[in-house]
């Protein structure tokens, strides 16, 4: 008999809906409510996310993170404007053409950088491709938080590459859908939300709920509010407007009136940070990062990922040949950490 699939540490998308979002969405299924976002939890959630960031912004609920970023872009892009992300960037290597689509066009153009953060040198030297007119006029610099490496770009970071894109007329849109891991990681340096977003030149963010442990719910909040002009008609247009909104925004109005989001992303972190050092203890395993966030990259001889595969641990190659990345989640156990070390050393000491 084959051991049963156990996808604990293949993605944060694999865990469940959290106890605060399950409240929420219980809470919202009492009783009618107008429709199209008309309802008393949207207006709510929406105005606790400008709580958290400190600031008034504008604020669309969607249902992917796909739509989020791909609507995101398109408000700033138009069809001959091109948008520069890191190569590693989900807009480039995720999202099916989804930018393209939705921009009408515009070029993705991707950018080397190590650790999958972009660098303000690289950056400008973008600035200087093509010649006038035959080449896309670069129009947004896009920004992972946390990036696909699972590092944290810090305020400075931000800012020095913000000022970098705003100098020549772009935009700055920052791809958060493992934001709350980020502003997790950033609080242990005592930095807020708002420090490494708005007050550090971003204009508009794409804020992840699904990995964070919500349901079929992202938001993007514009903090440069001009840009949100008609961007309702986007939405809709997009096939993104929930009919029964308050699903969607009582999730957030539940996960963001404690900082649910944040506990959340903080224990994820943990889990990462205690997985890596486990790991890291077993012969023949290598950390290829140490872990910022809630992911953990690993190289493993074949024998041991075949080994750990064959006792039913699914998780994802990530890097060239050899290397794999395992995330934590909400919902992490000290149960399943100790589990999958148990397995992992089994099978090294057997290769």
């Amino acid at each position: 008999m084959s051991p049963r699939a156990d996808y604990t540490f293949a993605s944060d998308n694999t865990a469940g809906i959290c106890p605060e979002a399950w409240a929420g969405l219980a809470a919202a299924n009492a009783g009618r409510a107008p429709s199209y976002g008309d309802d008393a939890w949207t207006a709510r959630a929406r105005q606790r996310v400008s709580e958290v960031f400190a600031t008034e912004c504008e604020v669309f609920f969607v249902f992917n993170g796909t739509a989020a970023n791909a609507l995101a872009l398109s408000a700033r892009c138009q069809r001959h404007h091109s948008i520069l992300c890191h190569e590693l960037a989900h807009a480039e290597t995720d999202e099916c053409g989804a930018p393209e689509f939705f921009t009408g066009g515009s070029k993705v153009i991707p950018l080397a950088g190590p650790g999958a953060k972009l660098q303000p040198a690289a950056v400008e030297a973008a600035m200087h491709r093509g010649h006038g007119v035959h080449f896309p006029k670069p129009g947004v610099l896009s920004l992972t938080q946390s990036t696909e490496w699972g590092t944290v770009y810090t305020p400075e970071e931000v800012r020095a590459l913000a000022a970098v894109a705003h100098a020549h007329g772009l935009a700055v849109h920052m791809d958060g859908a493992r934001f709350a891991n980020a502003a997790a990681a950033l609080q242990l340096r005592g930095c807020a939300p708002a420090d490494f977003t708005w007050r550090a030149g971003v204009d508009l963010l794409c804020f992840g709920g699904t990995k964070n442990g919500m349901h079929t719910t992202e938001a993007i909040v514009f903090f440069n509010r001009p840009l949100a002009a008609e961007f309702d008609y986007r939405v809709k247009q997009g096939g993104q407007l929930a009919s029964k909104m308050r699903f969607a925004a009582a999730q957030w109005d539940a996960m963001l009136a404690d900082g649910a989001w944040l506990r959340h992303g903080a224990h994820a972190n943990a889990c990462a940070r205690q997985l890596a050092a486990a790991m890291a203890a077993v012969p023949g395993v290598r950390l290829l990062a140490a872990p910022e966030a809630n992911g953990v990259f690993v190289e493993l001889p074949p024998a041991v990922y075949a080994d750990l595969t064959a006792r039913g641990w699914h998780f994802h190659r990530f890097i060239g040949d050899h290397g794999y990345r395992l995330m934590c989640a909400w919902d992490t156990t000290e149960a399943d950490l100790a589990a999958f070390v148990s397995d992992l050393q089994a099978a090294a000491a057997g290769a």
